[in-house]
């Protein structure tokens, strides 16, 4: 007679947290963000409204709440509540959040690529087409970038070198610096991983001083404005959004530099630096793009 035996696998409890004022929080920081930048976009010429008192109101309470909440979900992780079914989670979550930032950005690339391959060309008769432009704007010139708007306004285009290009060279180089801080973490080797996560940030804020200033000179010096045009719309647009998420990016960083400084994270347990890590490598991928598409062609 043979015994049969019988293996028992342990069952990972899937940690479920106390109801949370979180959520409910960051729905009124979104609604006021709307609603505030809306109002103010639409006054912008006029300064009437708040609009803008209602924007502010809107991101500081969404900076609480990212704090609060993110915060909350760093203690749960270091009392070790999370379970490898936890981990999955928030690698599904993070992999579904990236994905819908590849699809915001292909709206506005998609914006301009059309204006680019359709727009302008059929009104300017390509295909055909009636020269509708004989009737809506004579002097309309079929090419881009479109440096004219119909009411006379000139602007100048924003070039490919200098300051783009630097900016370029910076976030291939931080990329670079952050895939190095994720190896030294692998390796468990803390000085390199403070070194290389600090070079990364440093290299992230240095893109942002540099597109700050490459505004105050399209803005003071070539006239290259949101009232520009179709141009200067999707220049700002796809320019403006991508540093929006590299000030988020960077930031991501920093709270990552200062959870290293206090221990946290070790060669098998990091998902957080390398959620990070990938949002940072989406950045970079977004730029290049950008840098081809917007600068380039």
């Amino acid at each position: 007679m043979t015994s049969k035996s019988t293996t028992t696998n342990e069952y990972e409890n899937y940690y479920v947290p106390a109801q949370s004022h979180w959520p409910i929080v960051g729905a009124i920081a979104l609604f006021l963000i709307a609603v505030g930048a809306g109002n103010y976009v639409a006054n912008i010429d006029t300064d009437e409204g708040i609009g803008g008192w209602v924007l502010i109101a809107g991101i500081v309470m969404i900076i609480w709440m990212v704090v609060g909440w993110f915060g909350n979900v760093i203690d749960e992780s270091m009392e070790g509540r999370y379970s490898k079914q936890m981990d999955a989670s928030f690698r599904q979550g993070m992999s579904w959040f990236i994905f819908s930032e590849v699809m915001f950005f292909a709206a506005f690339f998609g914006a301009l690529l059309y204006a680019r391959v359709f727009s302008v060309p059929w009104l300017g008769g390509d295909g055909n087409n009636l020269e509708t432009f004989q009737v809506l704007w004579p002097e309309f010139q079929a090419a881009w970038p479109l440096t004219k708007t119909p009411d006379g306004t000139t602007t100048e285009a924003m070039g490919w070198g200098g300051l783009p290009l630097y900016n370029t060279i910076i976030l291939l180089a931080s990329s670079v610096t952050a895939h190095f801080a994720h190896v030294a973490l692998e390796q468990n080797n803390r000085g390199a991983l403070k070194a290389w996560l600090g070079l990364t940030i440093l290299l992230g804020l240095g893109f942002l001083v540099l597109q700050v200033e490459e505004y105050i000179h399209a803005y003071s010096a070539m006239g290259l404005t949101l009232a520009s045009g179709i141009y200067g719309n999707t220049f700002y647009m796809l320019t403006g959004f991508h540093g929006m998420h590299v000030t988020l990016g960077t930031i991501m960083l920093i709270v990552m530099f200062f959870r290293v400084l206090k221990g946290h994270f070790s060669p098998d347990n990091h998902f957080a630096f390398q959620a990070a890590s990938w949002y940072w490598h989406f950045v970079d991928v977004v730029w290049v793009l950008l840098f081809f598409f917007v600068y380039v062609l």
